[in-house]
C-alpha cells in the first residue's frame, strides 16, 4: 500500500524532495527517447540508467530511455504513475545516499502490445537497444552459444512475426521495419553476464534473421553494431523495507526504488552505429577496444564465487551472501577458491592485480547493508554455470590441474536442483531446465554416483566434452558424496 505519510514521487513533487537528495541535473521535458532497453529490472535502473543520468547532466542529448518489460506489467504499473522517476539508494555500513533518476521517459510491456515495442525500436530517433534479460532470455544453448531453434518462444516468434515474445524476435522485427523504411540499424548493447556478449547477441540475431530472410541477416551483419560490455554492481531485490527507506530518505513515496552497493563498473567496447551514444565516460564508464579481459575476470572471479557462495550458502542455511561470507568456513572456502583454482588460470587486465581484486570482492560481499539472497543468485544455474564455473574447470583440466573446490560448487548445484535441502525442506528451484533435471535425478534413484552422472550428461549444460572427462566426473562425484555425508558447511571447510 502507498505510504500516505509522503506525497507520491512525480515531476510535480520533485521540488519537495529533502535536502541532500540528488536530482536530475537536466531538463527532463526536453529529453527525447533515444535508447530502448529490454528487461526493465532492478539492475539496469541501479546501473546503466544512473550512468546515463550523470552523463546527461554533463553533456545533454537525445538519450532518454523507453524501458520494456518482457513478461509482467509490474514495473510499468509502479513507474508509469511516477512518469518514470524512481529512487536509487546507495547503501553501505555507514548509511545510505538517495538519488532520483530521471532518464527513464517511457515504460512498455511487451506481451500487452509487442507491436508498440517494435514500433519504438524502429523509430528514427532510436539509436541504441540495450538488454538485461538474464542468461535464459536469449533462448540459446549455453554450451554452444547458438540459437536454440527448438525453444518454444523462438518457434513462436518465427511462426508469429507480428507478435514476437523474445528479445531476439523483437529486435529482428524492428530491424526489418527499419530496413524497409530506409533507416540504418540500431546498436544492440548487451549488458548481461555472458562471455563475449556482443558477439553472442550478434550471432543469435543473425541466426534468427536468417531463418526469416537471408537478405535481412546480411544487412544486419553488414551495417549493425554489437558492442561487448562488462557490467558490475551488486543489486539485491527490492523489499518493503527498501520502499520505506526511500520514502524516509527523500520525503516522497516511490513504488519502485532500487538499492545498490557503492561500487560500480561499466566497460564498453567502442563499436556503435555512426558512433552515436551518450558520453558515458563522463560518468566513469570505461570505453575500450577490447572488453574480453575485464569480462573474463568478472565472470570467473565475481560471478563464479557468487554462484559458489549461493549454492553452498543456501544448503548451509545462509539466507544472504553477507551471511555466507560471515561464516568462517564459507569465507575461507571462497578465498581458497580464488587463490588456488580461479586466479591461476585468469589473465589479468592491464594494471589489475587479481589478488587485490579478490580482496575487494570479499569486502563488497561483506557489506551488511546489501542483503543479496543466496536463493536469488542460485536461480537459473543451468544457464549460469557454463560461463561462471565450467569455463574455469575446462581451463584447469586442459592444464592437468585439480578442481576440488570448483567440483564442490557443481556438486552443490546438483544437490540444490534436486529440490530438497539438508534439513529435508523443499527448495523452490527456478531454472529453465528444472523439470528435465528433476526427471533425470528421479530416474537415477538414490545412488549418489548415478544421480551425479544423470545430471552431468545434460549436454545443454555440460556439452559433450566434460561428461567424457574422467577427472571431472570423478571430482564431482566425490564432492557430491562429501556433501551428502557431511553437509555443505563441513564440505566447504574441508576444502578451504
Amino acid at each position: 500500500m502507498p505510504n500516505t505519510r509522503f506525497p507520491r514521487l512525480s515531476p510535480a513533487t520533485l521540488v519537495q524532495a529533502r535536502p541532500g537528495v540528488i536530482l536530475p541535473g537536466y531538463d527532463r521535458q526536453k529529453l527525447r527517447v533515444g535508447i530502448v532497453h529490454l528487461g526493465l529490472g532492478a539492475f539496469v535502473r541501479a546501473h546503466q540508467l544512473i550512468y546515463t543520468d550523470e552523463a546527461l547532466a554533463q553533456d545533454f542529448g537525445p538519450w532518454g530511455y523507453a524501458g520494456v518489460s518482457l513478461q509482467r506489467p509490474d514495473q510499468r504499473d509502479r513507474l508509469a504513475p511516477q512518469d518514470g522517476l524512481y529512487t536509487a539508494l546507495q547503501q553501505d555500513g555507514s548509511g545510505l545516499r538517495a538519488r532520483i533518476v530521471g532518464a527513464l521517459k517511457a515504460t512498455l510491456v511487451a506481451p500487452e502490445n509487442p507491436q508498440a515495442v517494435v514500433g519504438v525500436m524502429a523509430e528514427r530517433d532510436t539509436r541504441i537497444v540495450s538488454l538485461t534479460v538474464t542468461e535464459k532470455g536469449y533462448c540459446h544453448d549455453p554450451a554452444t552459444g547458438r540459437l536454440d531453434e527448438t525453444h518454444p518462444d523462438i518457434r513462436h516468434d518465427l511462426e508469429n512475426p507480428g507478435a514476437p515474445r523474445t528479445a531476439i524476435g523483437l529486435m529482428v522485427a524492428a530491424m526489418e521495419r527499419r530496413r524497409a523504411a530506409g533507416l540504418g540499424p540500431f546498436t544492440a548493447l548487451c549488458c548481461d553476464n555472458l562471455p563475449h556478449n556482443g558477439r553472442l547477441v550478434s550471432a543469435l540475431v543473425r541466426d534468427f534473421a536468417a531463418l526469416r530472410d537471408d537478405g535481412l541477416a546480411a544487412w544486419i551483419e553488414a551495417h549493425g553494431a554489437f558492442p561487448s560490455t562488462m557490467v558490475d554492481r551488486i543489486v539485491p531485490a527490492t523489499t518493503d523495507a527498501d520502499i520505506d527507506a526511500a520514502a524516509e530518505a527523500t520525503g516522497l513515496h516511490d513504488a519502485g526504488p532500487v538499492t545498490h552497493e557503492p561500487f560500480r563498473q561499466w566497460v564498453i567496447e567502442d563499436v556503435f552505429v555512426d558512433g552515436a551514444r551518450p558520453r558515458w565516460e563522463l560518468a566513469g564508464a570505461q570505453i575500450v577496444s577490447d572488453v574480453a579481459p575485464y569480462e573474463h575476470m568478472k565472470l570467473r572471479l565475481l560471478n563464479g564465487s557468487h554462484s559458489a557462495l549461493a549454492y553452498l550458502g543456501y544448503l548451509a542455511g545462509r539466507e544472504t551472501i553477507v551471511d555466507a561470507v560471515s561464516d568462517p568456513a564459507l569465507r575461507a572456502f571462497v578465498a581458497a577458491l580464488w587463490r588456488e583454482e580461479i586466479i591461476p588460470v585468469v589473465p589479468a587486465p592491464a594494471g589489475v592485480d587479481l589478488r587485490g581484486y579478490a580482496d575487494d570482492l570479499l569486502a563488497r560481499f561483506s557489506n551488511p547493508a546489501i542483503r543479496h539472497r543466496t536463493w536469488q543468485i542460485a536461480m537459473d544455474g543451468s544457464q549460469k554455470l557454463p560461463q561462471r564455473i565450467l569455463s574455469t574447470i575446462r581451463d584447469r583440466l586442459a592444464q592437468g590441474l585439480p578442481i576440488p573446490r570448483l567440483a564442490l560448487t557443481v556438486a552443490a548445484w546438483i544437490r540444490f536442483v534436486g529440490g530438497v535441502d539438508e534439513a529435508g525442506r523443499p527448495i523452490d528451484v527456478r531454472d529453465p531446465l528444472a523439470a528435465r533435471l528433476r526427471d533425470a535425478l528421479d530416474a537415477a534413484g538414490a545412488d549418489p554416483a548415478a544421480r551425479v552422472q544423470a545430471v552431468l550428461r545434460q549436454k545443454a549444460v555440460f556439452g559433450t566434452d566434460l561428461p567424457q572427462s574422467q577427472p571431472f566426473m570423478r571430482a564431482v562425484t566425490d564432492a557430491y558424496a562429501r556433501l551428502l555425508a557431511h553437509g555443505a558447511r563441513s564440505a566447504a571447510q574441508a576444502a578451504a
